[in-house]
């Protein structure tokens, strides 16, 4: 998990560079709680636009800076999170959170993505897996905001209360009943190792249309969930069953495979895969394995959040 950021010498008179400094942090904490880089990035250009909004007096009279600005992109965030779920009612399809690329290890041995700039990466760990952020997903504003705060980034009950509105005690009751919902969902993961091969096989299997080697693979109980959002084509209810699964991807292999190159790829920490069609990305693929069975994937077409694996 990530830890809070110290405030460190932004005291007094703070310089651009100290203040920008946080950026990295807030980009951190956009992310997770609202599933979107994009998102984020708006909430950060936000959050600074406030900072300096204010006169200089009021901004050297601020002890912490990289606090105040943390408190108000939680709040930026919290009052996004409560107008998402309005937003999503007319969402074409499922919603998933957008997928984030690994920028030491993109394209199969390529470093780098794009010319995104450090301070703009997410920090990779298990508060980012596709799977922990669908089940954050399904929180209301308040638990994921008092989770994420403190069980990801370590703010204190009482700092979480006054970000949130409620009471120290309801805050800790918030991110108790998250927990439940993380343990509930939580999957035993395996070696990264195992998972890449396991991804591997997956891979090798879907291009040839292996319908026995994909259900082998797949868990019998396993869900694939989609995303076009309306800007691209895809099925528009999860699949669910390991057979069905199977053969609805080997029909998509048949259709589209000869146009279709695969690429092994870190999607939000864990091996994923990325489909390129002509030159450009078409689809990036989560999973989440359970043992040596792929239990979920996740398959991220829309356009519009597939911005970060986009190569500039």
């Amino acid at each position: 998990m990530t830890t809070r950021a110290e405030p460190g010498d932004d005291q007094g008179d703070p310089g651009l560079s100290a203040v920008m400094s946080e950026r990295r942090q807030l980009i951190n904490l956009g992310y997770r709680l609202l599933g979107s880089l994009a998102d984020a990035e708006d909430v950060v250009q936000e959050t600074y636009a406030r900072w300096y909004a204010m006169s200089a007096q009021e901004r050297q009279a601020i002890e912490a800076p990289g606090a105040w600005l943390m408190t108000v992109a939680s709040r930026i965030c919290l009052n996004l999170l409560g107008s998402a779920r309005a937003r999503r009612e007319t969402y074409v399809g499922d919603w998933i959170p957008e997928p984030l690329p690994e920028p030491t290890e993109w394209i199969t041995g390529r470093s780098g993505v794009g010319a995104i700039d450090p301070a703009d990466r997410v920090t990779l760990d298990e508060s980012v897996t596709m799977a922990f952020l669908v089940v954050l997903d399904s929180m209301t504003p308040a638990e994921r905001v008092a989770f994420v705060l403190h069980d990801v980034f370590r703010y204190p009950f009482g700092e979480v209360a006054e970000i949130v509105g409620r009471t120290p005690a309801a805050c800790r009751q918030l991110a108790s009943s998250a927990r439940r919902r993380v343990r509930t969902a939580e999957t035993p993961a395996g070696p990264s190792a195992g998972q890449a091969r396991i991804v591997r096989q997956f891979r090798t299997a879907w291009q040839a249309t292996d319908i026995d080697a994909l259900i082998s693979l797949l868990d019998p109980g396993a869900t694939a969930t989609a995303d076009g959002g309306g800007l691209a084509v895809t099925h528009l209810l999860p699949i669910v069953g390991g057979e069905q699964i199977a053969r609805a991807y080997a029909e998509i292999a048949r259709v589209s495979g000869h146009r279709t190159t695969f690429l092994e790829c870190t999607v939000n920490g864990l091996p994923g895969l990325v489909a390129q069609q002509e030159g450009d990305i078409a689809t990036v693929f989560a999973f989440e394995i359970a043992g040596d069975r792929i239990r979920h994937i996740w398959a991220v077409r829309n356009p519009e959040k597939l911005r970060p694996w986009r190569i500039s």
